[in-house]
């Protein structure tokens, strides 16, 4: 069974936070309904989950578990995670977008608060960093990526991902969120439906019954 690369990396980033406290509020930040994979597990870790998605389904989002829906596509979403929290901020941000959010995702996080980087998709690779709020609220910035990791290295993350992820997919707390499946003649389509960014969830070619 093939996995998410998403799911396994958000079970790094949960198992990396028990080194610090454990997380209250958790945010993962998305361009669209496809960044879902790192928020899914979420659901089997006991956090308060806050979305910045595009205007789509949240309904549907909210049946799945998420608890706070902030709709932008700006960076101005901080002072909307502060109010949700009670004034705590995230501990706990989750960055696919890129460079373009990533100031905003430092000034929504808690005291020792960490941000993982996942991801780049607005293809902006430099971003500010405010050194102060880094140095006062002792915040943890890493990456999350396998590009650079050994072979041992990649096994070495297995175990967890086997004790925390895939009872939960066994049991069906975690399911793949599929939004549409096209027949694969109608890949011109699926390509359509996927650049009108209205989509939640995996768009899927389906290539024979």
């Amino acid at each position: 069974m093939a996995l998410p690369g998403g799911q396994r990396s958000a079970c790094r980033q949960r198992r990396e936070q028990e080194d610090s406290k454990p997380p209250r509020h958790g945010r993962p930040p998305s361009d669209d309904g496809d960044g879902l994979g790192e928020s899914r597990p979420a659901l089997c870790f006991g956090l308060v989950k806050l979305g910045h998605l595009a205007a789509v389904g949240f309904a549907r989002l909210a049946a799945l578990g998420l608890d706070v829906a902030i709709t932008t596509r700006a960076p101005d979403f901080a002072p909307r995670v502060l109010e949700a929290t009670g004034g705590h901020g995230a501990d706990l941000v989750v960055n696919a977008v890129g460079g373009t959010v990533f100031a905003e995702c430092v000034r929504a996080m808690a005291f020792e608060a960490r941000l993982a980087t996942v991801g780049y998709v607005d293809h902006t690779l430099k971003a500010e960093i405010d050194l102060q709020a880094l140095h006062m609220k002792r915040l943890t910035l890493f990456g999350v990526s396998n590009k650079m990791r050994s072979a041992d290295q990649k096994a070495a993350g297995v175990p967890a991902f086997k004790t925390h992820l895939l009872p939960a997919i066994a049991d069906g707390r975690i399911q793949p969120l599929v939004d549409r499946v096209f027949p694969f003649d109608q890949l011109t389509a699926a390509q359509a439906h996927m650049e009108a960014n209205q989509h939640l969830g995996k768009i899927v070619l389906k290539i024979s019954d």
